[in-house]
């Protein structure tokens, strides 16, 4: 946007939300000071933007910044849908993590849709162990990388095609694996959520079942928090994303001695 176009869109407020609605939308996330400067406005200016459009439904407000409207309820949306959007993230995100998988490893993979992107991309692995509540795996998993594919049973949300109930098997106390592939809602200084409490519930099973916690998400659940919260930073050891967080929860990465993986990483890359 050129200054003089900035300055037509400073002077007309309708016109100035509907394209900062767009320019969020477009980019999955935008900060305070990202929005300020493309539109040639103050911060002030684009607070009070982003409370208007909050209040409509047409964005949500995170920390700092915004992210498209209904992003907070992503997680109970139809699967098929979730499946598309921010496609290429996943997909990045996808292959990072299944770099850091080893043969021969017992994997807990979760119901989100960005780890079936890692799923997917297992084909290069061979004697994996999987035990999941994600519906779709079984389906999506390459097959020349199994050695067991375990499903786990409890009630079924249908519009997320996973299962809900405890992480164990008839007869046996529980399960051990050596990773958990772990996707959330939202990753903030607070720690990780989900929109779905018996789900942040299984999620905290799934991390206690496993000896490394792999976290899988895309720049959007950035300085989200859903309703549930599942556990604070530091129980988890790495953090994948197919951008780099921002400052201060890069900060709060940081103090959690969270390893961060993505293609953005010249060792990822």
């Amino acid at each position: 946007m050129t200054s003089a176009e900035g300055t037509r869109a400073a002077n007309l407020p309708a016109r100035r939300r509907a394209d900062l609605t767009a320019f969020i939308q477009q980019r999955g996330q935008a900060t305070i000071g990202e929005l300020a400067k493309e539109f040639a406005v103050s911060v002030d200016t684009v607070r009070r933007d982003l409370d208007h459009l909050a209040a409509r439904g047409l964005v949500a407000r995170t920390h700092g910044g915004a992210v498209p409207g209904g992003e907070l309820a992503t997680a109970d949306s139809p699967v098929a849908d979730r499946m598309n959007e921010r496609r290429e993230a996943k997909e990045a995100i996808g292959a990072a993590a299944a770099r850091l998988v080893r043969d021969d490893e017992t994997l807990l993979v979760n119901g989100g849709t960005t780890v079936l992107s890692a799923v997917a991309a297992l084909g290069g692995h061979r004697g994996l162990t999987i035990v999941t509540n994600n519906l779709r795996v079984p389906g999506m998993v390459p097959v020349q990388a199994l050695r067991d594919l375990f499903v786990l049973g409890g009630g079924c949300r249908t519009t997320a095609l996973v299962t809900i109930g405890p992480i164990r098997f008839p007869d046996t106390a529980g399960v051990s694996a050596d990773t958990a592939l772990i996707a959330v809602g939202g990753v903030s200084a607070s720690g990780l959520s989900v929109s779905n409490i018996p789900e942040a519930q299984m999620i905290q099973e799934m991390m206690e079942s496993a000896s490394r916690v792999v976290v899988l998400a895309d720049s959007a659940k950035f300085e989200r928090r859903a309703l549930a919260l599942i556990c604070p930073l530091s129980r988890i050891d790495v953090l994948v994303s197919e951008r780099p967080p921002g400052d201060e929860l890069a900060r709060a990465l940081e103090r959690a001695e969270v390893a961060l993986a993505g293609p953005y990483l010249p060792e990822d890359g």
